[in-house]
This record gives structure tokens, C-alpha cells and sequence, in this order.
């Protein structure tokens, strides 16, 4: 696949007040400035979406309709993507909880009569972009995010760490800027 049919979902997941970008945020648009020309980018704010939360249904109606409202964009926007990029600051040692009702609604998703979203999902990279007072405290929720990946077939393409805690932060971690410039290179 060409860089230029490429299409990134930005699945923005912190809880921050609207308006405010945080460590996080800032370091994924620092990578999205390197994405060559032509890849498409679409950026949305989980805790800004009306996202209800998840009913599991499995061993009793079995499947699902398919969902209206904000939850029917971030289904679209999802089927729509060919990478798919959490951008999730850690929160005691997990993540945000805009992204695990998100997760949760894949599981009403598989089950969407003629959806096959698990087989679409398996064509698709799964990316992290996060932040945290340190690495090693982010390594929960890394793995987590890797067994999503895992479980659907996606391609799992990655970690971009960086230093947060206060505000702005992240400017300041040398490493992570530099990684950040390459970070979606994937030929």
C-alpha cells in the first residue's frame, strides 16, 4: 500500500479539557507533521463524543445493530482508516477511559450482520502514540493495546514514548522528538 492511499484515524483519548492540548497530543501531531503528502488524516477527540457504554449481548441476542450517532462516526471513521493511531496518555498505568468503552464496542462490532469487521480490522496497523512520568509505567497499557492489536489480526506498529507529567513536558524529551519525525515510516 502507498503512502498516498493511506489513511490515519488520530483517536485522541485523554479526558483533558477541551481546548487544552496535552503531552500526549502534541507529540502524535509532531509525527503527523512527517506523514509524506497524500496521506489522509483524521483527528477525533474520544471525551467529546457521546459514547454510551457498552451492553455485552454476546451469549444472549447474539449480535448487534449497527450504532447510530457519534458511535456510527467513529465506526465509519474506523472501517475508513488503513492505520489506526491511539493517542493515549497514561492513566494509572491503563488507559483513558474514552478508549476502553471504544475497545468495548469492537466486540459489538464483530457481531454487526454483514459488517465483517474483524476481517476488515485485520488489514488495518494499530499505532500508540503516549506519555507518562516514565517508561516503565506506560508498559501496562503498551501490552494492552498489543493484544487488541493481536486478537484482530492488525498489524501492531509500535510504541512513540515520550516524558509527560506537566504541561508541555514532552518538549523537552530530546529522544521522543526525534523518534517522533520517522515514527510512521513503514517502507
Amino acid at each position: 500500500m502507498s503512502t498516498a492511499t493511506r489513511h490515519f484515524l488520530f483517536l485522541v483519548t485523554s479526558t483533558r479539557e477541551p481546548g487544552h492540548v496535552g503531552n500526549t497530543e502534541w507529540l502524535a501531531r509532531q509525527a503527523a507533521a512527517s506523514l509524506p503528502e497524500g496521506a489522509q488524516q483524521t483527528w477525533l477527540q474520544l471525551a467529546a463524543m457521546a459514547l454510551p457504554p457498552f451492553t455485552d449481548q454476546r451469549h444472549t441476542a447474539g449480535q448487534y445493530p449497527l450504532p447510530e450517532g457519534d458511535m456510527k462516526t467513529l465506526l465509519d471513521a474506523t472501517m475508513a482508516a488503513t492505520d489506526i493511531v491511539f493517542v493515549s496518555p497514561v492513566y494509572w498505568y491503563s488507559i483513558p477511559a474514552p478508549l476502553k468503552t471504544y475497545l468495548d464496542h469492537w466486540s459489538a462490532w464483530m457481531r454487526v450482520p454483514g459488517l465483517a469487521f474483524k476481517e476488515a480490522m485485520g488489514q488495518k496497523r494499530l499505532w500508540l502514540v503516549s506519555t507518562s512520568g516514565d517508561r516503565a509505567k506506560a508498559q501496562p497499557m503498551i501490552d494492552s493495546v498489543q493484544l487488541c492489536a493481536g486478537f484482530l489480526a492488525m498489524q501492531w506498529s509500535g510504541v512513540l514514548w515520550g516524558k509527560g507529567g506537566p504541561p508541555n513536558a514532552v518538549a523537552g524529551d530530546a529522544d521522543a522528538l526525534a523518534a517522533a519525525a520517522g515514527f510512521f515510516r513503514t517502507e
